[in-house]
């Protein structure tokens, strides 16, 4: 069957993947150059730390409520078109948030203005499409894994720039170089990506009752892939055991300034510790044992190293501590996630990937919104030892339910 369709001078499937790649490492770049800018931006407009928390609870909300819209979105216009709407919607938030550097314009309202392009910047799950579409289904975890290599390589980049290129050029540098970036990413997606990389009997979609096309905000059509044989199970899976880890990572820059008492350069160090890990991980890791081990097998896994890290994470004393902790906790959340990811575009049909990976791509959202609140209120009560018990109690009875009923399996095929 043929995997991708597009006119003329269109790439191959080899060049399209690493294509998409490097737009996605180009999106994660900018995002972490304006993470890393971007709370000392609002303490230079007068934004106290509730302030903030809204300011980061508007950019979840609006994440999470776009991802599914835009996932079917995705299925129905394409990748080219979704690809180049995400970095258009970029470029427009880079440009806001520059503008509200400026002395001579109202800066709170503009880094609040800021927020609502996130509503359509889904670059990375427009990529899982994208990888999805053109890869073989035994070939899959290996091809998703390697988007992990683009978050590590985000990470690291995006943190190092922002902080070197505001340091040498001012606070505003960084949000330009991302808005000409993703301009830039914009243009190559229009000109290189293909119209669609679905199969031919992918791309029609069924005519709706009476003639109407089908609906971007049809929210039946969305949720109902959720009933569809073996997606809810794992999609349960999916959010119930990585919101704990989800939690504490939410807290972790409080964490390491409290608990651990690290200078910001020290974390910043922490957190390269984290990006390379991911890179080794999901990037090289995940795609070998795929290959070895099935992806039940690999689910399971995922929980049980989540379950004795969250045991260890409660006894955890010092930095040292938990930097022999995280290689457990970074291969639970990259297979975690690549696995589930690889398991529900499996099970649903060809022209309904787009939009299941846009569901998946809001759980880390759900947990942007909720966590501050939640994860704060335990910390303050219970201290850093309550994330690990919750993480070892919510996954050890995870691990006993896929235990006693194996999570169900379905690929759906297209004919």
């Amino acid at each position: 069957m043929q995997r991708a369709s597009a006119p003329g001078g269109a790439l191959g499937r080899t060049p399209v993947l690493l294509l998409t790649y490097l737009l996605a490492t180009l999106e994660l770049t900018c995002l972490f150059m304006q993470f890393s800018v971007l709370p000392y931006l609002a303490r230079s407009l007068g934004l106290d730390s509730v302030a903030f928390g809204y300011l980061q609870t508007t950019f979840g909300v609006l994440q999470l409520l776009g991802g599914p819209v835009f996932g079917r979105f995705a299925d129905q216009r394409g990748a080219r078109v979704a690809l180049t709407l995400s970095q258009l919607a970029a470029s427009a938030l880079f440009l806001l948030l520059a503008a509200a550097c400026s002395p001579r314009l109202p800066g709170v309202a503009l880094l609040f203005a800021s927020r609502l392009p996130a509503v359509l910047m889904h670059t990375l799950p427009a990529a899982q499409m994208v990888v999805t579409d053109l890869s073989a289904p035994e070939e899959r975890p290996a091809a998703l894994g390697r988007l992990g290599l683009c978050f590590g390589i985000g990470v690291i980049l995006g943190s190092l720039l922002g902080g070197t290129l505001s340091s040498a050029c001012g606070i505003q540098c960084p949000a330009i170089v991302a808005f000409v970036a993703n301009l830039l990413g914009a243009i190559v997606s229009f000109t290189c990506i293909p119209v669609s990389t679905k199969g031919a009997s992918a791309d029609a979609q069924p005519a709706q009752p009476g003639g109407r096309a089908a609906s971007v905000f049809d929210l039946k059509a969305i949720s109902r892939l959720l009933l569809l044989p073996g997606v809810l199970p794992v999609f349960t899976v999916k959010v119930v055991s990585g919101f704990p880890s989800g939690l504490f990572m939410i807290m972790f820059s409080i964490i390491s300034m409290d608990f651990f008492q690290l200078e910001a350069a020290q974390a910043g160090y922490l957190m390269s510790y984290f990006g390379v890990l991911q890179m080794v991980i999901q990037g090289l890791a995940i795609g070998w044992l795929s290959s070895r081990f099935s992806e039940e097998a690999l689910l399971r896994a995922s929980v049980l190293v989540f379950s004795l890290v969250g045991l260890a994470m409660a006894l955890m004393s010092s930095t040292f501590h938990f930097c022999l902790l995280v290689p457990g906790l970074v291969f639970s959340l990259c297979t975690l996630n690549v696995v589930t990811d690889s398991m529900l575009a499996k099970a649903v049909p060809a022209t309904d990937t787009g939009t299941m990976l846009g569901l998946c791509a809001s759980v880390q959202p759900l947990t942007r919104t909720l966590g501050p609140t939640l994860g704060g209120l335990l910390y303050r009560s219970f201290g850093v030892a309550v994330f690990g018990h919750v993480q070892f109690a919510v996954n050890f009875l995870v691990l006993l339910a896929l235990w006693g009923r194996p999570v169900p399996q379905k690929q759906v095929k297209v004919r």
